[in-house]
């Protein structure tokens, strides 16, 4: 058990801790600190607290309304996890969960693994919109999300990167992901909220975005064709990403010997 000084139980240090204590099993993750013998575990409250934002959203999860969805009194989820910021660091680590790696490496060169990678945080970041809501500047890294980077780590073996550089490529690439994906959330929450299709939204705008152009001499929006912006967001998204990944490939090509070892074009075994 960690030791706490009572003042500094709702410290943000002290939330970590617990944190950081449950995600890495010390409190018995499945088992309540104290009681009879429960009718809940702790990875039932986690699952049933995604669900809930995966519908409602992050605004909408509380442990009071959590205990409603479970049917059990609020003290009841207590005894497995002390508040919402240590359920949530619990529930980013839930849905991050790896994919299995020889099924995803096999046969793969590093760039279609990034590419595959790519794919799945898109995915991971639009079906659990919440996720974009989660400030994890600093994040608190659990067994799935420390699984997670290794995996990703294992696709740039080899390659002549440094550690600093072999971070950049993969905090690039999520960030880039993350910015499209958030980007998208906000266009169907849009729609969503206001009650105006994107149709009446855009027609809307059209006569004056017309009379901007005109008027103020912008020969460069009116060169473009009509259907320049008539594109979705998921092909947007991989477009950025394969510019991004042949970035990442020339500095790689360039700095392989001559005749280099294969790991540019090559497969991996896994």
């Amino acid at each position: 058990m960690t030791t706490e000084h009572p003042g500094d139980r709702d410290t943000g240090l002290a939330r970590l801790v617990r944190s950081l204590d449950l995600l890495w099993g010390r409190t018995g993750r499945d088992r309540p600190a104290r009681g009879p013998k429960p009718g809940l575990t702790l990875t039932g409250i986690v699952a049933a607290a995604v669900a809930l934002a995966d519908r409602e959203g992050l605004a909408a999860l509380s442990m009071r309304r959590l205990a409603g969805e479970l049917g059990v009194g609020t003290m009841s989820l207590y005894r497995y996890v002390p508040g919402k910021d240590e359920l949530v660091a619990l529930m980013v680590d839930h849905v991050e969960t790896p994919p299995d790696e020889l099924d995803l490496r096999r046969g793969r060169t590093w760039r279609e693994t990034l590419e595959l990678m790519a794919e799945q945080t898109w995915e991971l970041y639009t079906t659990h919109s919440w996720l974009i809501q989660v400030n994890q500047a600093r994040p608190v890294l659990g067994p799935h999300s420390m699984a997670g980077l290794d995996f990703a780590l294992a696709a740039l073996e080899g390659l002549p990167l440094s550690g600093q550089e072999k971070i950049g490529v993969l905090v690039g690439l999520d960030n880039l992901v993350l910015g499209a994906a958030r980007s998208h959330v906000l266009h169907q929450q849009a729609a969503q909220q206001t009650g105006v299709s994107d149709e009446e939204f855009w027609r809307t705008q059209e006569p004056y975005m017309v009379r901007g152009i005109q008027e103020g001499g912008l020969h460069r929006l009116a060169a473009l064709p009509e259907d320049s912006f008539a594109t979705d967001a998921v092909t947007t998204m991989r477009f950025a990403v394969r510019a991004l990944l042949d970035g990442y490939q020339r500095l790689v090509e360039e700095r392989l010997p001559a005749g280099g070892d294969g790991w540019a074009e090559g497969g991996m075994d896994g």
